[in-house]
């Protein structure tokens, strides 16, 4: 009898060298055998970024082989969203779940151990949409090892089919219901972050993000997302090499700190699906103060250009 095998979407662009990072420690990693690995790779946006894809396909090619993954190589470019949510919906339907990764991420030796423990605990619990592989540089108690916030995540994550059946590409209802300032509010999630502005903005077509329209579905569906309390999962992308990048956020984990986090055996995960709400405050407060912190830098930069530009009209 054969077991049904748990799939890998590995989403990668024209990032080579970030690419073999996560495929390295994705094959260190225990219980791989009980996956399988599917690398989908987009095709290129711009003339100058074709060595780049090149570069990424050569090196695909190869991990392939020692991964025994399926490899798609787009003929043209879907862009960040399409491709991952052309890439997930296909892989939910045929295998009724999936684990999520993009190649600026680096995971923990634990991180399927704990993703397949977690997506089969939950797989039918109705009003858990997703697993989170990533956890804020926040100090938790050493139990329980997850809990569940109402936020979802795009670094690491898992699903199921009849969760991912909410996304809706026109975020239906939003506009007229963050036209209330409470539900506004509640989606900023106590205005710790501008969420209703990232969904304005993809909705305007002035960003490219699927996760904000997913986040709007779970949200409309008062759904819950399990987080562990320490991340699997390191984020390096922070360097200008993605569509969605720039300084690291203050309330990034350390690689070193993210490759020395293990799972519990056996790992005690929540009885109830309901918020945590001290965890919750917790996630806020680092929230709040990047979010502080970035709009204190963005009023600075502003003033610099009127000083740089004054008298030159």
């Amino acid at each position: 009898m054969t077991c049904r095998k748990t799939p890998i979407a590995v989403f990668a662009y024209n990032r080579p060298e970030h690419t073999r990072e996560l495929l390295l420690s994705l094959s260190k990693c225990a219980r791989l055998d009980e996956c399988s690995v599917h690398i989908f790779c987009d095709g290129p946006k711009r003339l100058d970024h074709m060595p780049g894809v090149k570069a990424l396909r050569r090196l695909v090619r190869e991990w392939a082989t020692i991964l025994d993954a399926e490899l798609v190589e787009r003929a043209r470019n879907l862009g960040l969203a399409q491709s991952i949510v052309a890439g997930v919906t296909d892989l939910c339907q045929r295998h009724g779940q999936v684990i999520v990764l993009e190649d600026d991420q680096v995971v923990s030796p634990d991180f399927l151990d704990y993703m397949l423990e977690a997506l089969d605990r939950y797989q039918d619990w109705p009003n858990v949409y997703q697993i989170s592989g990533y956890m804020f540089r926040v100090e938790h108690p050493a139990k329980p090892d997850a809990f569940f916030l109402p936020l979802t995540t795009t670094w690491g994550w898992g699903t199921w089919d009849r969760a991912w059946r909410i996304f809706d590409w026109n975020a239906t209802g939003s506009s007229e219901l963050l036209a209330d300032r409470q539900i506004r509010r509640q989606f900023n999630l106590d205005n710790a972050y501008p969420y209703a502005e990232m969904l304005e903005q993809r909705l305007a077509g002035e960003n490219d993000s699927w996760g904000i329209l997913f986040w709007w579905a779970v949200f409309q569906a008062r759904g819950l997302v399990l987080h562990p309390r320490q991340s699997f999962i390191w984020v390096g992308g922070f360097d200008d090499s993605g569509t969605h990048c720039g300084e690291e956020p203050d309330f990034m984990q350390q690689r070193k700190v993210v490759m020395r986090t293990r799972l519990s055996h056996p790992p005690v995960f929540p009885e109830e699906a309901m918020v945590d709400e001290a965890a919750f405050e917790r996630v806020k407060t680092i929230l709040r103060s990047n979010n502080s912190l970035i709009a204190r830098a963005r009023r600075k930069k502003r003033r610099y250009i009127r000083v740089l530009t004054r008298g030159m009209d």
